[in-house]
């Protein structure tokens, strides 16, 4: 089914006649992926891994029937590239450009939540449902279908996770990376809310970090959530005023440090790892409690 992406979709990337694009191109049709088209202006009419590119996002949905899109084009595009592909009612859009300018990303933001798109991103590794689309840069041979979803800021983080998780035995619905960015169009919270609505997903693994709010938002939704939530966030002994690796990992306030996130998770009834390679033991774990049918309360 998927959340974000699924077998239904039909993709297309802006940017397909670039190293990265070319690349994401190969990716997606190795993987299976639903993969109809590239987009990029005066490049209308040729072709790249066996797929047609269109001038602009409009010929694609009204040629091939897109619905969503895989951004890979420079910094200094990706506010057109964007705009373009949530004006032409794209319902999922994955900003792969790292080193968007934050008015930019606000610009983004602010116009996919008026017209109701999916935009994840900036510097976003994309999102994937195993088995049946990835719009993202995981590689498609390492996973498998399964009932655990995760959200992410961090791909790096999440690339760490799906190994141990898929050499647990465990498969995934869908993996989700926000991105890493002080400004993205998604956070935590929005996704939370997928995945409870999505019957193929029994436990929702939530990767966060420190900086930002995203994860004290997402821990008030876990309290009302049936779906049981593993939670983990990075950066426990991140010295106040650093930046941590991403744009947005920059602990401002004492209300954005890893402890604070931690405790508003445990409030909300999730479990709470404060180590990464503690995260497939308490998936796992809680699983079987769900199993036993001592569940997360109603």
């Amino acid at each position: 089914m998927g959340i974000a992406i699924g077998r239904d979709d039909r993709v297309v990337i802006a940017g397909i006649t670039g190293r990265t694009g070319r690349a994401a191109a190969g990716r997606m049709r190795a993987d299976g992926t639903p993969l109809v088209g590239g987009v990029v202006p005066g490049r209308g009419g040729q072709f790249v891994e066996g797929v047609p590119v269109f001038d602009t996002v409009l010929e694609a949905r009204e040629r091939v029937g897109a619905t969503a899109c895989f951004i890979s084009v420079p910094a200094a595009g990706a506010l057109d590239a964007g705009l373009e592909a949530i004006d032409g009612g794209l319902r999922t859009v994955v900003i792969y450009t790292e080193n968007v300018a934050q008015q930019d990303a606000l610009r983004l933001r602010d116009y996919a939540l008026r017209r109701g798109a999916l935009l994840l991103g900036p510097n976003s590794a994309g999102c994937v449902t195993p088995g049946a689309a990835n719009l993202s840069d995981l590689d498609g041979r390492n996973l498998r279908p399964g009932r655990i979803g995760i959200v992410s800021k961090s791909g790096t983080l999440t690339y760490e996770l799906v190994d141990r998780l898929v050499s647990a035995g465990e498969g995934l619905s869908t993996v989700v990376c926000l991105g890493g960015d002080p400004v993205v169009g998604t956070d935590h919270a929005t996704v939370l809310d997928l995945f409870e609505q999505d019957p193929e997903t029994e436990i929702v693994v939530l990767l966060g970090e420190i900086g930002g709010r995203s994860e004290l938002r997402a821990a008030a939704r876990v309290d009302r959530m049936r779906t049981p939530v593993v939670a983990y966030i990075a950066g426990h002994h991140a010295p106040v005023g650093k930046r941590m690796g991403h744009a947005g990992a920059l602990l401002a306030s004492s209300e954005e440090d890893a402890p604070t996130k931690s405790q508003a998770f445990r409030d909300a009834g999730a479990v709470v790892v404060t180590r990464i390679v503690d995260i497939a033991d308490a998936v796992l774990g809680r699983l079987t409690v769900a199993a036993s049918g001592d569940g997360h309360p109603a």
